[in-house]
């Protein structure tokens, strides 16, 4: 038996695992030792298991994702997100729809400090559900709305999805962050305007707010100059090379917690459980980082991606074909499997082949972030949904689903534009010089 049949049998035992709800690390770790072993040795087998985890782990890049997940748990604790929807309430909110795109444009300010889509959803679920009650907002339209705000979370910088691809692709963390600046502002427009639009095709959709005075809105932006403080320190500092990606997460959770101090909204039962859950988040990403490789060296010496690869080179199709395929790939597993497993199971796979059609692996990356903004509200696994559902729990999942897709067609158009003019994603990585 060949060892690309060996690769495809394992790729299948995978997927099998998956359907019979095995933990992803665990079952990736056990696909890879056992395949590397039928090809190599039992020995060989036994030997680059604990290499794999061992070497993973004591990684010092690796530990950038646990910074960055530990800043946006205390930026939550420490009542970051409560102040930045404020802000964007009493500046959007007395016009139609301005409550939903508030909760838009507040995601997106909290993306800057978070990185997670979920927290992100979270977090402006809490604040917002409440209010689109009380001002009788469409249930349908506001909770989607809310569920697909929050992925603007992982694609404006820090976002753990960035992390993860840098750290697989060997590409800089600085420029992915960066790259992704412009297609997150788009995309937060884009959204807005589906605010707009829908509003207009029906406008029980969102009702008008109240009026807030002009001095009260310089007031509501002025409280949140230290969140913009904090950004500019973290994503500036890094981006011009004075801190590591680490020491940047660092920077950023300790000035996180600081600031929650000096404006006494950090409790000590928030720390307590926010760090918890930070650590909770980090040993999960860790633990498939970890596994993941020891099933992606099973996939090298299978030749999978070499015989994929040669495949995909020998069906003399145009390189937009091949992209629009891996593109799909993503979006229809981005149903099934959540964001951070399907990344890393499938850029051992297929980066080897976008970077031999020679597309840009800093556009590639926001492509990647871009597919699974639309995998994480896309059902039947959609787990923004399901953070929103667990918020509004007298609102049916189907309905919350239903209302997605206007905001999810923004996230299509976004990833339309990119493929067509790349440069958005590369223009500002293209000036740092590092």
């Amino acid at each position: 038996m060949s060892s690309t049949t060996i690769g495809l049998i394992g790729i299948i035992l995978l997927v099998a695992l998956f359907i019979i709800r095995m933990p992803i690390g665990f079952s990736m770790a056990f696909v890879g030792f056992l395949g590397f072993s039928f090809v190599t040795s039992l020995k060989s087998g036994m030997s680059i298991l604990p290499r794999d985890l061992f070497e993973q782990l004591n990684n010092y890049s690796i530990s950038a994702i646990t910074m960055f997940i530990l800043m946006g748990y205390y930026a939550f604790s420490a009542g970051l997100g409560t102040r930045l929807y404020d802000a964007a309430y009493k500046i959007f909110g007395n016009v139609k729809g301005g409550l939903a795109i508030s909760s838009i444009f507040a995601c997106a300010a909290f993306g800057a400090i978070c990185g997670s889509s979920t927290a992100t959803a979270a977090t402006m679920g809490k604040l917002a559900i409440p209010a689109i009650k009380r001002y009788g907002y469409n249930n349908t339209f506001a909770t989607g709305c809310i569920a697909s705000a929050g992925t603007l979370g992982i694609l404006i910088p820090p976002s753990v999805i960035f992390l993860i691809y840098g750290f697989m692709t060997e590409q800089s963390i600085g420029k992915l962050f960066i790259s992704g600046i412009i297609p997150g502002i788009i995309l937060t427009i884009f959204m807005s305007i589906a605010v707009i639009i829908m509003c207009i095709i029906d406008p029980t959709c969102g009702p008008k707010g109240e009026k807030v005075a002009f001095i009260e809105k310089v007031k509501a932006f002025i409280k949140i100059f230290d969140v913009l403080l904090l950004f500019i320190l973290v994503i500036g500092r890094l981006l011009f090379g004075f801190f590591t990606p680490t020491q940047a997460g660092g920077i950023g959770a300790a000035g996180a917690l600081v600031t929650g101090i000096i404006r006494r909204e950090l409790t000590w039962k928030s720390f307590i459980e926010n760090t918890k859950g930070a650590l909770r988040t980090s040993v999960m990403i860790l633990t498939i980082i970890a596994c993941a490789t020891v099933f992606g060296h099973f996939m090298t010496i299978s030749k999978i991606p070499f015989a994929l690869s040669n495949w995909v080179k020998s069906l003399n199709v145009p390189h937009y074909m091949i992209m629009f395929i891996i593109i799909l790939i993503y979006l229809i597993g981005g149903c099934f499997i959540d964001a951070i497993p399907l990344i890393i199971l499938t850029i051992p796979i297929l980066y080897p082949i976008v970077i031999s059609y020679g597309y840009d692996p800093i556009w590639f990356g926001v492509i990647i972030v871009l597919v699974t903004c639309m995998g994480v509200i896309t059902p039947p696994v959609g787990v923004n949904v399901y953070v929103i559902k667990g918020i509004a729990k007298d609102v049916p999942l189907e309905t919350i689903f239903k209302g997605i897709f206007p905001f999810l067609i923004a996230i299509i158009l976004t990833t339309i534009i990119l493929i067509f003019f790349p440069n958005i994603a590369t223009f500002l990585p293209n000036l740092i010089n590092y």
